[in-house]
């Protein structure tokens, strides 16, 4: 879409400030002649207090205002972050060079002299309100760059360092199962290998779920779920490793209890959570299933550990992309981080929101939202 359509569809918001009554008067004619949204003001210390209440796209200022005077308000346009970037034009019958020039480094882009021409107006305000927009682009532009950049930096991350380090091991196990073992040294190792081949599974199942979602492609198809069902069969895909470890399980989720949701991701949130809180849990240690009910027609499901728990540093940067906050298990399990980005958005896709409470040596909760019903 050009900039010429960005501009008539949408109505730009234009402050004036000028304390001759007439001026703004003449000057709001011609400007919604055009189309445009026109706040007249009269005085400077009034004009800072609109241009931050609502945030136009231009401002017209006059130079010769009895309480603060033209420069006086710029500059102190352009020392509040809130509003600094919206372009002013200086409109004044100051119009010598020295007058021009302190206008524009006092934070103005451009200066139209009294007594002015409609059509000057017109054609200035048009050219840096398609400045204003594509400036704005541009910003949009490069935040969608850097979040590119980061996916990939995030791909190639957990290609290069956490599918090599389970493929390395997988293939080590592999190499010492051809030695000449005792029969229950074997067994062990196929036992290992067991692990590690459940381990690197989830891990490409969770990579190839994040590259669906980031080209778009993740299906979204929300139905009734058994809630109490769907966390059972999660936990059983994690049974081996809660046996081992001999963590206590305790799911208090009515039999009853029924969520509407998309079974596949909602099975993807479940399980990523509980993979988490399993690693992070200790020997003899416990994870705790439930639920409550919002007054908002939504469930919030509580997966909590007796874990190691992490800083509140770490926890409130847990799903930032460009944050590395994998670490290893209690007992060396591994973890990219990848799986609780998939959480997140896989909560937010069914809008629904997903927040975490942790203490060190004492454990950590994960809390997300889901619908109740469909409506």
């Amino acid at each position: 879409m050009g900039t010429d359509e960005l501009l008539s569809q949408n109505r730009a918001n234009i402050l004036i400030v000028d304390d001759v009554p007439a001026n703004l008067k003449v000057l709001g004619e011609i400007l919604k002649g055009e189309g445009y949204l026109v706040r007249p003001v009269p005085n400077g210390v009034l004009a800072l207090k609109v241009a931050e209440r609502t945030e136009p796209d231009l401002i017209l200022l006059d130079i010769m205002m009895p309480d603060l005077n033209g420069f006086e308000v710029c500059k102190l346009l352009k020392e509040n972050k809130k509003v600094c970037d919206i372009p002013v034009i200086f409109i004044s019958a100051l119009n010598d060079t020295q007058d021009i020039v302190k206008a524009l480094r006092s934070g103005g882009v451009d200066f139209i002299s009294k007594p002015f021409q409609a059509e000057e107006v017109i054609a200035r305000v048009k050219t840096h309100l398609q400045l204003r927009y594509q400036s704005k682009k541009l910003v949009e532009q490069s935040k969608e760059l850097q979040k590119l950049i980061a996916t990939k930096d995030k791909f190639f991350s957990i290609i290069a360092h956490d599918l090599r380090g389970p493929l390395g091991g997988f293939m080590g196990i592999t190499e010492l199962l051809v030695e000449d073992l005792s029969p229950d040294e074997k067994n062990e190792l196929t036992i290992e290998l067991n692990h590690s081949a459940k381990a690197l599974y989830n891990l490409l199942e969770n990579l190839l779920e994040w590259a669906r979602m980031q080209q778009g492609q993740t299906s979204f198809n929300p139905g009734k779920i058994n809630l109490n069902g769907l966390v059972h069969e999660c936990l059983n895909a994690q049974i081996d490793s809660i046996r081992k470890k001999e963590i206590n399980v305790d799911i208090a989720i009515s039999e009853s209890h029924e969520v509407f949701a998309d079974a596949n991701l909602l099975q993807s949130i479940v399980r990523n959570l509980l993979s988490n809180a399993v690693k992070f849990t200790p020997r003899n240690g416990t994870i705790a299933v439930s639920t409550y009910l919002t007054h908002h027609n939504s469930t919030v499901v509580i997966i909590k550990d007796s874990g190691i728990g992490m800083k509140s540093e770490m926890a409130s940067n847990l799903f930032q992309l460009n944050v590395n906050n994998s670490r290893p298990g209690t007992e060396g399990e591994r973890s990219s981080g990848l799986g609780l980005q998939l959480c997140k958005e896989f909560v937010e896709k069914h809008g629904g929101e997903i927040w975490v409470e942790s203490e060190v040596n004492v454990g950590t909760s994960f809390y997300f939202s889901i619908p109740v019903l469909g409506t």
